[in-house]
């Protein structure tokens, strides 16, 4: 789980690296073809918050408690910032020497036993039960399908770890990568609009599989918007 300074962060974003990746042409999973429902379709479903969660959550450690837990019928959402998980397998790019919060360890393992390859494979990160919002409590667990948003970008990603109670707003860097985001785990992310919609008692085995991951994504999108 990273947890960072939003003023640090845009600092050493400007001096070291680019906000942004190009934008890819299309998912990960599917290079060439474009998904069907829209980042607009989705968007027209999250516009109105009734909120689920009893409070509020920080979008960092140093930043005021503005985020809420909105929900549907179908999904939770909330809109915040993203920041870099790198946690899980060491690989290339994350690992303790890429990424100085690195841990080892997600809250859930792929089916061999093994931790996730954030580098790898898409997920989100939810905050950890408390009084202020259960993540299970709302039909959200390991494997569960998430659609994220950003700058008219949709990848689909899996609930794959969790975080600090009080703080929202977190993917791994193979979700930040795939949405044109800077993925680095020190000065990637970004401070503001991503939306994060997770589809309720959604789930994928094994939670590895991503391009499982992308196919019920759509079905799930497509059940929700109404066929876009």
């Amino acid at each position: 789980m990273r947890v960072q300074s939003l003023t640090l962060a845009a600092a050493g974003a400007t001096l070291l690296a680019p906000a942004t990746l190009p934008a890819p042409a299309a998912s990960y999973a599917a290079p060439g073809v474009r998904h069907r429902i829209s980042a607009t379709d989705l968007l027209a479903r999250v516009r109105d918050c009734t909120q689920v969660s009893r409070g509020r959550f920080r979008s960092d450690a140093d930043t005021a408690a503005t985020v809420p837990v909105c929900g549907t019928r179908q999904v939770v959402f909330w809109k915040a910032d993203l920041d870099i998980d790198c946690d899980g397998q060491r690989t290339a790019h994350c690992n303790r020497a890429a990424d100085p919060a690195f841990t080892a360890a997600t809250a859930y393992q792929q089916s061999n036993g093994r931790q996730l390859n954030a580098e790898k494979l898409p997920y989100v990160v939810v905050p950890g039960p408390s009084r202020r919002w259960n993540h299970r409590k709302s039909g959200v667990r390991g494997g569960a399908i998430a659609a994220v948003i950003y700058k008219g970008r949709v990848q689909y990603a899996v609930v794959g770890d969790t975080g600090p109670r009080d703080i929202i707003g977190e993917a791994s860097y193979a979700t930040a990568k795939a949405l044109g985001v800077n993925p680095d785990p020190r000065v990637g992310g970004v401070p503001s609009g991503v939306t994060y919609i997770v589809f309720k008692d959604s789930a994928i085995r094994p939670i590895e599989d991503r391009e499982a991951a992308e196919a019920e994504g759509e079905r799930l999108a497509e059940q929700f918007t109404g066929g876009g």
